[in-house]
């Protein structure tokens, strides 16, 4: 079952307004997918989104903030999943592992769109600032879950979550980004054999000697 992106919003002003920005952030990633992200106007993502261009920038200030908005539904993700542990006595594994699927869900449609955003990032400072912020954001939200699953028992404790954080992004940016250059096979293969690789690293060592 698919990870919620978000929190549902609440109220129907607020549901509009989640709806349109959605809309906007998926008819700009066709158009990156297809023209990449530089060849890619204003114009283009309003008419491909059917919002006039006042609407646009009320929600985004610029076209490089529609890649900070990508960031910021991948921050929401790992939110949902910290939330969804806190309240449901699932184990840290399943939690991660479905985590993992929800944050390939939009990247994993394209490999041309993966490629559209390392360009992005490659060439222009101001975005890499703005994908810079989201991923520390991601890890803090992220070592808030992993320290939960070391209060737990579920996590090996001689590390810190920080630390384990960024060797989890590391392990999902790499997988992305080998998928997105070299893509005849599938993502979520690719997914779930590294993170049943990744797994038996974090876990306890006492679970790790048992199996």
């Amino acid at each position: 079952m698919a990870m919620p992106l978000t929190a549902a919003p609440q109220g129907r002003r607020a549901r509009r307004r989640a709806e349109t920005r959605t809309r906007i952030l998926r008819a700009a990633w066709g158009l990156f997918a297809r023209q990449g992200f530089f060849a890619t106007t204003v114009e283009q993502i309003t008419e491909a989104a059917d919002v006039g261009k006042g609407t646009f920038f009320n929600y985004f200030p610029s076209k490089e903030h529609v890649l900070a908005g990508f960031g910021e539904m991948q921050v929401g993700k790992i939110r949902a999943a910290l939330e969804d542990y806190r309240r449901q006595p699932r184990p840290l594994r399943e939690v991660l592992q479905r985590l993992v699927y929800a944050l390939a869900e939009e990247p994993g449609r394209s490999p041309a769109l993966v490629r559209s955003l390392l360009v992005a990032n490659l060439s222009s400072e101001p975005v890499r600032q703005l994908w810079r912020r989201n991923l520390e954001r991601g890890r803090r939200a992220l070592a808030q879950l992993l320290a939960e699953g070391q209060r737990r028992g579920e996590l090996r404790r001689d590390r810190k979550p920080l630390e384990l954080c960024r060797h989890f992004q590391q392990t999902y940016f790499g997988v992305l980004v080998l998928w997105a250059i070299h893509p005849p096979s599938r993502l979520g293969e690719r997914l779930e054999e590294t993170f049943n690789l990744f797994w038996p690293g974090i876990e306890p060592r006492r679970r790790r000697e048992s199996s």
